[in-house]
């Protein structure tokens, strides 16, 4: 028998549910700015660039080195370098072999990691504030006195290759690195940051040392903390740990240039013989990170393509279930930046698709955006950026993002306001300016025969390579 009691509460539920507006969900808040103060920052006699994010009410601190150097200084057949350089950091010192440094950073109940993107190559740890002495002791000894030992390399490049091969099995893998070359060309953001497996085993010890020997200096580094530490206790500890580091006599090296030689106009096949699924990727030049017109390209890229109620995701995924993921990313770099598409989809619809990502682009330069969608993408840009500064870890991650991009650390607390402040027209013009049809590289990976026919029927510039033949270290556009 159901007891009386239960049965209350059941009546209870039922009025509750009854009583609720599910037609509709609330709208969005008014948004915050930050409840953080202005980092505070200083330079050590060596040239050390040192900022300081507080925030009080947890015991933690993030700990962030980044050399303002990365794969973009991989000298030419040497793609991977920086990315292999800056993986041995912490396997292996003139203190700890690479099991003993890693004891170490678990003792205080933390990871050291390290590794290389554009522009930067970092270690970082996240440990309690009393630890933090420490932690930055086994920073220091990563960064400055690898002893890149030859197994540890041997094992790094194995792993490395291991990983390439998966990934280069991948169409929309495959098609991405493809088209970062087509819209850089020969230019030092044109390879991949990982390497090639042809670059890979052509990286000598030696060049490894050379690479660390001429970037890895103070006056071209910045440590960034991040979390329960003021400015005071931020000077006395990185003196103590970074202020015997030297700076080397020699010039820093010169950028070179980030893009020459694009692609010609078209679009690139990869032919990838049984591959079950086409990936299609769409790249143009865009701005770099420290643009005046960053935040309207941020805005345009989340509405083009940031996520599930994006324009693209709502006409490939929902209206024809033509990919289960797409998306488009504004990849700002320090000197250049480009604005990339990518999405898997069946071979016989890579066509199809590629007509809709040229159709959404030009409606963006056509017509500005409604009042409803752009407050909507807006608040989903900027509770992104909100969330990622609820942690120590985070924090630190933007302000070091700042750090690569030129861009003073008080960035962090107008970035809301900023991204209020554009307007319909000024992503209008941002994609009138940036997406123009002569502009955009297209490469699609797959079957090429159950999708050339239809390319080549849109009329166009359509070059198929195979596989096999596929080489993205040559600065030579494939014809």
């Amino acid at each position: 028998m159901i007891k009386p009691t239960f049965m209350a509460a059941l009546a209870l539920l039922a009025l509750a549910a009854a009583a609720q507006p599910y037609e509709a969900p609330p709208p969005p808040a008014e948004p915050r700015s930050p409840q953080i103060a202005p980092p505070a920052e200083f330079k050590l006699a060596n040239g050390l660039r040192v900022i300081v994010a507080e925030r009080r009410g947890v015991p933690l601190v993030s700990t962030r080195l980044v050399v303002l150097a990365g794969a973009e200084a991989d000298p030419p057949q040497r793609a991977g370098l920086a990315s292999l350089t800056a993986g041995l950091l912490t396997r292996g010192t003139k203190l700890h072999s690479a099991p003993a440094l890693a004891s170490a950073a678990e003792a205080l109940g933390g990871s050291l990691d390290s590794g290389a993107g554009w522009n930067q190559s970092a270690v970082s740890i996240t440990v309690t504030t009393p630890l933090l002495p420490r932690a930055l002791a086994l920073v220091a000894e990563a960064a400055t006195t690898p002893t890149f030992a030859p197994q540890e390399i041997e094992r790094l490049r194995t792993q490395a290759l291991d990983e390439m091969k998966v990934a280069y099995a991948q169409p929309g893998t495959l098609a991405s690195l493809t088209v970062q070359r087509a819209v850089y060309g020969a230019g030092s953001y044109g390879h991949p940051s990982s390497g090639t497996p042809t670059s890979l085993p052509r990286i000598s010890r030696a060049d490894i040392a050379t690479l660390h020997a001429a970037t890895f200096r103070p006056d071209n580094a910045v440590l960034v903390l991040a979390g329960d530490i003021d400015a005071g206790a931020a000077r006395k500890l990185a003196q103590q740990h970074f202020g015997a580091w030297k700076r080397p006599a020699a010039p820093l090296p010169k950028a070179s240039a980030p893009r020459e030689q694009p692609w010609p106009e078209g679009v690139v096949v990869v032919d990838m013989a049984g591959a079950g699924q086409a990936g299609v990727s769409l790249a143009l030049p865009a701005v770099p990170a420290d643009s005046p017109e960053r935040m309207a390209g941020a805005v345009t890229n989340t509405v083009l393509g940031g996520g599930y109620s994006s324009r693209l995701s709502q006409e490939i995924r929902i209206k024809r279930g033509l990919s289960y993921s797409v998306g488009s990313h504004l990849d700002a770099r320090r000197q250049a930046g480009a604005l990339r598409i990518g999405l898997q989809t069946k071979n016989p619809s890579a066509a199809e698709v590629i007509q809709l990502i040229h159709a959404e682009l030009d409606g963006l330069a056509a017509q500005p955006v409604g009042a409803d969608e752009l407050t909507a993408r807006k608040a989903t840009l900027i509770g992104g950026f909100s969330r990622a500064l609820e942690t120590t870890g985070g924090l630190a991650g933007e302000v070091a993002a700042l750090a690569v991009a030129g861009l003073p650390p008080a960035d962090l607390t107008q970035r809301i306001a900023r991204l209020e402040a554009v307007g319909p027209s000024d992503v209008q013009a941002f994609a009138t300016k940036h997406f123009a049809r002569t502009q955009r590289r297209v490469v699609v990976a797959g079957v090429a025969a159950e999708f050339e026919p239809a390319l080549k029927a849109q009329g166009g510039r359509v070059v198929v390579v195979k596989q096999s033949a596929l080489d993205l270290e040559s600065s030579a556009a494939p014809n």
